[in-house]
């Protein structure tokens, strides 16, 4: 789902939603470094993240002294830590904050929003402390079905992106089309293209598949995986209604053209995960009997 504002693009399956610029000032040099920048700093952050969820979060934290210490500390440090990173979420999605920043920054305002991002993330993840235990940890050939489920969400969140532009999520896009149209001029329409028209938020529904269609899930990973789908899910209705205030009724058109925010995606995962255990665990248990 797409929207069109003149010449830009924008998308409510990203944070922020909004994306209209009102400053026409040529971009300087500084300012395209500043862009590309964040850029390059926005496609660290996911990299570090792949790494970090996939390698070190995997690990099991089961020193005596994690043991001793238990889980209650690290899920509460977890948790702080990223709340604190979603409290810059929302407060750069509130319009009169971005209205301040893109008075400030014009065109740069969501370099600076790439720019913040980005680090905090890079921050969460490395300073993300491990959970001692175990959820589950699934052998061959379940695990192979998550792994294929993960490509899938992989795939969904890309191709989102893409829907959106990769280099406006980036912030580049925005130097080069920062509009001189007033923004009570200007026309919102959504469009129904690729995932976007299956459902409304198919970044996020790739990102709930990501996190949890794991083969071995640790209580480190758990705990990641939850505490951002929890603020997703609180997001999503927030970011709507945003829309629907703001988009003189072009959302509200949009919902109805696509009833489902999230399913047929995150509840369907979650099912089928669950079905793959239990069928997993009854196959177990079977070998042992025989």
């Amino acid at each position: 789902m797409r929207r069109n504002n003149g010449n830009k693009t924008v998308n409510s399956g990203r944070i922020p939603a909004p994306g209209e610029y009102r400053s026409a000032s040529v971009p300087t040099a500084a300012g395209r470094t500043f862009a590309w920048g964040g850029a390059a700093l926005f496609v660290v952050a996911l990299l570090y993240f792949l790494f970090a969820y996939f390698v070190t979060f995997g690990e099991t934290a089961g020193t005596l002294a994690s043991r001793a210490s238990g889980a209650t500390g690290p899920i509460v440090f977890d948790v702080t830590l990223f709340s604190i990173f979603a409290l810059h979420h929302s407060l750069f999605a509130r319009e009169r904050v971005r209205a301040e920043i893109q008075r400030l920054a014009g065109a740069l305002e969501r370099s600076a929003y790439v720019w913040i991002a980005s680090a905090l993330f890079i921050v969460v993840c490395a300073a993300w402390r491990p959970v001692p235990g175990m959820v589950w940890r699934l052998d061959a050939p379940v695990a192979w079905l998550l792994w294929v489920l993960q490509i899938l969400g992989a795939w969904l969140t890309l191709r989102g992106a893409a829907v959106i532009d990769v280099f406006e999520l980036a912030g580049i896009r925005q130097l080069q089309n920062a509009p001189q149209t007033p923004q009570a001029d200007v026309v919102t329409e959504f469009k129904t293209t690729g995932p976007y028209g299956w459902i409304r938020h198919p970044i996020y529904a790739g990102w709930f598949v990501v996190v949890f269609a794991v083969p071995t899930m640790t209580m480190t990973r758990l705990v990641f995986a939850v505490t951002s789908c929890a603020y997703l899910l609180v997001a999503i209705p927030l970011e709507e209604r945003s829309l629907r205030r703001t988009t003189g009724g072009a959302y509200d058109a949009y919902i109805r053209q696509v009833r489902w925010k999230l399913v047929p995606g995150v509840l369907a995962i979650f099912l089928l995960v669950h079905i793959l255990r239990q069928t997993f665990e009854l196959l177990e248990k079977y070998q042992r009997a025989m």
